[in-house]
């Protein structure tokens, strides 16, 4: 390496001991997450690499077949599940819902179960709330993707061609 990055590396390490000494285990744990997370990255993208280069990607050539046409499928027609779309008013609904939900019950929580101030039963009420809102949007939305996909996967049961013979295939036992 060269003396600039011994330079940085040795202000980087100074840095973070300043921060560790001043936050204490809060900063000792900051320092290993952050630490494995660089590791992990770094030895995620270093596999990625070697099994990149590994691949065989000429192996219907190698092996004497010689490049075989790819069939002509038709075009896919997109599910809605596919296309871009708004999710419904279910969604905003929803997060206003538990964004109020969340926020009464927080507020008065804090304010019943613990012994804070006013500022603080509102702040609690207000972290209440973002969490509520998050989740009643994480539920509509669910609830409206699984519905959707329901309503495709129907659609496409009442359009699919029938069965040769026209009934369902019969299961056989050997």
């Amino acid at each position: 390496m060269r003396l600039v990055t011994y330079s940085w590396l040795a202000v980087v390490i100074a840095v973070a001991c300043a921060a560790i000494g001043w936050l204490g285990i809060a900063g000792w744990l900051a320092a290993v997450v952050v630490l494995a997370s660089v590791a992990m990255h770094v030895a995620g993208n270093a596999i990625g690499t070697r099994l990149r280069e590994a691949t065989d990607h000429d192996l219907a050539q190698r092996r004497g077949h010689g490049a075989v046409p790819a069939p002509e499928l038709p075009a896919a027609v997109p599910t809605p599940l596919g296309r871009r779309s708004s999710l419904g008013r279910l969604v905003p609904v929803s997060a206003g819902i538990g964004a109020v939900c969340g926020g009464t019950a927080g507020t008065l929580a804090l304010s019943w179960l613990t012994d804070c101030s006013a500022a603080g039963a509102v702040l609690g009420g207000g972290s209440s709330a973002v969490l509520g809102g998050l989740f009643g949007f994480l539920i509509a939305s669910f609830v409206e993707i699984v519905r959707t996909s329901l309503r495709a996967s129907l659609a496409a049961e009442r359009l699919a061609p029938p069965a040769a013979g026209g009934t369902a295939p019969a299961h056989r036992h050997a």
